[in-house]
């Protein structure tokens, strides 16, 4: 049990956004990709004494006293990050996956060098290039996609791209494709044309961890995820590496420059001041989670669960990009429903399914307002929901979307969304009144 009596009685103000806060997850159906729902223990580690500290540097090598302790939850933080990802070393201090991929730009790249990722609109990330992105206006990004008829990514694509245009580096990565990536096709590429091969797995590390998709390492330079999404960690992120650098001869020819002091050195002086102690314990925790066998389990129902959302939907006539999902998110084009992304996401958010409205590739509508939404299994995974509530879901789903702006048909969802959220309850041991 977590007691917040003393934040109620000296902050109200703040008590009461945290109440409301609590009871609208308890009572929701949260379908975004990229949220999940951490344990009691992540918890109460993220709201311990650990914050006070200041920690100025790496275990063993600070630049402040009084950090033998901070020390210890710190390596163990990167013992458990190297073992679940086989990597040979681990910075457990960026703040967010995108300072940790600028992290890594400022380490292997000079400004305005050329990178080559996935584009934004066809399921990439902000850093990976876009123009309101720091990414866009430091580097010269190019960018690969998907195929318009079959929504999957054509690799023979990407090496025309990539041998045209000649980058530095190669992203390889997503926010929104419901697909596998082949890193070690994706390393041929890289050695076609003596590039770095980054690997941003922010929302797809769990399934790697629990050894559901092909693992990055050793066919990938460098690895960047967030710690929160699938991993079901604290907010904070990760980057992974291994300690040869196949490509220091080529690019950085002094023996002091290798590949990881690069890395730690980009974040820390490079981009970020003291590390956040409690947080990096809480890393420590949830990857200690995700080294146990339960946590395969887990991933195997999210998995499961996706599949299961997407064929309901599909039953439904929803249009999926690429007809389905390999993975733990699915990317709905909603244009045949004669119903936009943020109408969708409206609606459904007021009967008590949570999404997000998400650009599909080609979408011939704007960011703010577009022609899809994207869903994703972790959070009800965690909370025991199984594939027979994901096809009720999705029967729910169908009738928000086939009667938008229907007052009477939300309020019958919510009250079936909240039976079916007091079946599978978040949280017990909280209760705020």
């Amino acid at each position: 049990m977590i007691d917040f009596e003393e934040l109620k009685n000296s902050d109200s103000a703040v008590y009461e956004s945290i109440k409301k806060e609590i009871n609208r997850q308890k009572q929701t159906i949260e379908l975004i990709a990229s949220e999940n729902f951490v344990s009691i223990p992540v918890l109460q580690t993220m709201g311990t004494w650990l914050t006070n500290k200041y920690s100025e540097g790496y275990p063993h090598r600070r630049y402040y006293g009084g950090n033998d302790f901070i020390d210890i939850s710190e390596d163990l933080a990167i013992e458990r990050a190297k073992k679940l990802f086989d990597a040979e070393h681990a910075n457990v201090q960026p703040h967010a996956g995108s300072q940790a991929n600028m992290e890594v730009y400022f380490a292997l790249l000079n400004l305005k060098d050329k990178i080559l990722g996935m584009d934004l609109a066809h399921g990439g990330h902000l850093t990976h290039g876009s123009p309101v992105s720091f990414s866009g206006k430091f580097y010269n990004f190019t960018h690969y996609g998907l195929e318009k008829e079959t929504g999957i990514l054509n690799m023979d694509e990407v090496r025309k791209i990539a041998l045209k245009e000649k980058p530095k580096l190669i992203l390889a990565g997503y926010s929104a494709y419901p697909r596998n990536i082949d890193f070690k096709e994706f390393r041929e590429i890289a050695d076609e044309v003596d590039a770095y091969l980054l690997a941003d797995v922010a929302h797809f590390a769990g399934m790697i961890a629990a050894r559901k998709h092909q693992m990055p390492f050793p066919h990938c330079d460098v690895v960047t995820t967030t710690t929160h999404k699938t991993l079901r960690g604290p907010r904070g992120a990760l980057i992974l590496s291994m300690e040869e650098d196949r490509l220091k001869e080529k690019y950085h020819p002094d023996e002091k420059r290798n590949l990881v002091r690069m890395i730690d050195f980009a974040v820390f002086p490079g981009m970020q001041g003291g590390p956040m102690d409690h947080i990096i314990a809480a890393k420590a925790v949830a990857f200690g989670e995700a080294l146990k066998p339960e946590f395969k389990k887990y991933i195997e129902q999210v998995l499961k669960n996706a599949k299961a959302l997407a064929e309901r939907l599909m039953d439904h006539g929803f249009k999926l990009i690429s007809d389905g999902t390999d993975n733990h998110l699915l990317l709905v084009d909603l244009t045949n429903k004669k119903v936009t992304g943020k109408e969708a996401e409206t609606d459904l958010d007021k009967a008590g399914i949570t999404c997000n409205k998400n650009m599909i590739p080609f979408d011939p509508r704007k960011p703010w307002d577009p022609s899809g939404i994207r869903l994703g299994t972790p959070a009800l995974t965690t909370r025991g929901f199984k594939e027979s509530d994901m096809k009720e879901i999705a029967d729910l789903m169908n009738k928000i979307v086939s009667n938008i702006n229907n007052e009477k048909i939300i309020k019958e969802v919510r009250k079936k969304v909240k039976e079916m959220c007091d079946q599978h309850p978040l949280y017990p041991e909280i209760e705020l009144k």
